[in-house]
């Protein structure tokens, strides 16, 4: 009898550990907003202290006369929103939100909203802050600032961004890391007034219902040694978006995540290029 009852017992706890388990791995994947989930998977990775190294702290540099400024723009839930601007030389219609990874819009991403805007020249650049203000400056912030982003407020800044520019203003996406991810939401949230998006090792969105609204094309940047956002999730997000009759076009280079960060030790610099390459002519395709 004592055996049956201590059988039953570490059946029972064995179970209650599996569920605790299973809870915490995947508790920070639900959304807060009941339907953006993506970004909410992208977040929690930061637990992860392996992942969390594959970002190490920015080397410093500071954008001096830089081409765009700081701008900030209204917004439906009544707190204003911001973004780094650049204009273009002559009047276009023609916009890029540009999303940051992890750290923030800090001046390397807007010396990238500055490289995009010169180098296609007919457009003008967004470079959105979905931190509100905040700059990580180390990896413990930026974990903090990542899970702390909420959807629906994210949501909201992406609005306002598209109101600021204005009823006639067609748009592309790009984004990095935790900003790819956002990249595709943006692009989902835009639908037909998106003409391109473009995805830098982000996670990607894995609902089929909610990625059926996004109209845009899609320009995949991945990382075959990423740990996360694997070669399986990269291909994967392909396969669902050509079952969706949404053009796809997915490259995996043999890099690790984040590869295309100046400021990471392990930029790989013929990656980069080659990625910006295909990145600049994909926008020039769908910009026109």
């Amino acid at each position: 009898m004592k055996t049956i009852i201590f059988s039953v017992f570490s059946l029972f706890l064995f179970m209650g550990l599996s569920y605790s388990q299973k809870h915490d791995c995947c508790e920070d994947e639900v959304s807060t907003s009941g339907e953006t989930t993506a970004p909410n998977v992208m977040a929690s990775f930061s637990n992860d202290q392996e992942f969390r190294d594959a970002h190490p702290t920015p080397l410093a540099f500071t954008l001096t006369g830089g081409a765009g400024n700081m701008i900030t723009f209204k917004t439906s839930d009544g707190v204003d929103g911001n973004a780094y601007e650049v204009k273009s030389a002559t009047p276009s219609n023609n916009w890029i939100m540009i999303f940051h990874e992890w750290y923030g819009l800090n001046d390397y991403i807007k010396k990238e909203a500055e490289e995009v805007a010169s180098t296609l020249g007919n457009v003008n650049v967004l470079a959105i802050d979905l931190y509100d203000g905040k700059i990580a400056s180390n990896n413990e912030e930026a974990s903090k600032y990542v899970q702390s982003v909420d959807n629906k407020r994210a949501i909201t800044i992406i609005m306002g961004a598209k109101d600021y520019a204005g009823s006639v203003a067609v748009f592309a996406t790009y984004g990095w890391c935790f900003g790819g991810s956002w990249s595709n939401q943006a692009a989902i949230e835009l639908g037909s007034d998106c003409k391109a998006c473009v995805i830098y090792y982000g996670m990607p969105e894995q609902n089929l219902e909610r990625l059926a609204k996004q109209k845009a094309p899609v320009l995949g940047i991945f990382a075959s040694q990423d740990k996360r956002i694997t070669p399986e999730v990269a291909s994967k997000f392909e396969s669902d978006l050509k079952s969706l009759g949404i053009s796809a076009s997915i490259h995996q280079y043999d890099a690790v995540h984040g590869f295309a960060n100046p400021s990471n030790p392990k930029h790989d610099a013929v990656s980069t290029k080659d990625a910006k390459e295909k990145t600049y002519s994909f926008l020039k395709e769908y910009l026109k």
